[in-house]
């Protein structure tokens, strides 16, 4: 591959993340609409939903690679039991410890982890302009949500016992998060198709999923409006959004990627401000600049490693 196609698929990859960073940060906006479904109950049947259809979208691909499922099984155990708990780990870490420091923990710190991942285990070494978006990227989110935390005021008291099992919950859901990208990226390095890889670790992970909606997901069918959200959620966020991180994963590291990702709730303010009518307090704006700054450094760092 010629250095030139290889920038540009890159650059797609590159562009596949921002989008499904689009589509996971609608999330927010759509479960506001079912305000009486729990929210591991849409967690779990969004995320299940959508790794089966993963799944059965690519059942043709997985068929091909499952002669040499030994070779990356152990990948594949920890991409899918990842799976199963993030989701849980993530809508629990923001119900204990509060949305603003569930957000921060959960999504800030998953880039980190992705990126010590592939340092001790890939020998891969991390420049410097990376941990600058790093720092830029966390800083912005710590920043956006505490401007959606003053906007609304919140006069919610939180036991210091419960916040600091949420912040727990939150490192979990950001260190299964790294754990399933890294293994379908190094599935996809191995040869995997980056269907099959995707189908293979969300399919299985729903499997293990899906089963805990006995226990939380008991109204699911009392209104209407319920079907639509997790309908919706399952669909687009998910399958789809998920889709397009496994093709960027084949162009672009793991680290990169879940930086990437940082977008995601710069777009959950933005939807929130103009569709649910929320506040943005002036320190949240500052944080989306930063954002987009994290994005700028690392799309030139991106650049820069493809010329090296």
């Amino acid at each position: 591959m010629s250095s030139t196609s290889f920038s540009l698929s890159a650059h797609s990859g590159f562009i596949a993340v921002l989008i499904a960073s689009i589509l996971w940060g609608t999330t927010g906006t759509a479960a506001s609409y079912a305000p009486n479904l729990s929210p591991l109950a849409i967690g779990a049947i969004a995320m299940g939903g959508g790794g089966l259809l993963q799944a059965l979208l690519a059942h043709k691909n997985i068929r091909s690679h499952l002669p040499q499922i030994r070779s990356y099984y152990p990948l594949l155990l920890i991409g899918m039991v990842s799976v199963a708990i993030y989701p849980l780990a993530f809508y629990s870490s923001m119900r204990m410890a509060g949305i603003t420091i569930g957000t921060v923990v959960s999504i800030g710190s998953a880039p980190l982890f992705t990126a010590l991942l592939e340092k001790f285990f890939d020998k891969k070494a991390l420049s410097k302009k990376w941990f600058i978006s790093f720092i830029f990227g966390v800083a912005g989110v710590l920043l956006l949500s505490i401007g959606e935390s003053h906007s609304q005021g919140s006069a919610q008291t939180i036991a210091t016992d419960q916040k600091t099992i949420g912040i727990i919950l939150g490192l979990i859901a950001a260190l299964t998060y790294s754990l399933y990208s890294w293994a379908a990226k190094k599935m996809i390095d191995r040869g995997v198709d980056s269907k099959a890889s995707m189908g293979l670790i969300f399919g299985f992970g729903a499997l293990i999923l899906l089963p805990t909606l006995f226990f939380t997901g008991s109204n699911l069918f009392d209104e209407p409006v319920n079907l639509y959200v997790v309908g919706y959620m399952m669909l687009i966020p998910m399958f789809l959004g998920y889709l397009l991180f496994g093709y960027a994963l084949k162009t672009i590291s793991a680290s990169t990627a879940t930086t990437l990702t940082l977008f995601e709730p710069l777009v959950a303010a933005l939807f929130a401000v103009l569709l649910v009518g929320e506040q943005l307090a002036p320190i949240g704006w500052v944080g989306m600049a930063l954002i987009f700054v994290c994005l700028a450094v690392l799309s030139k760092a991106d650049r820069s490693q493809q010329l090296t």
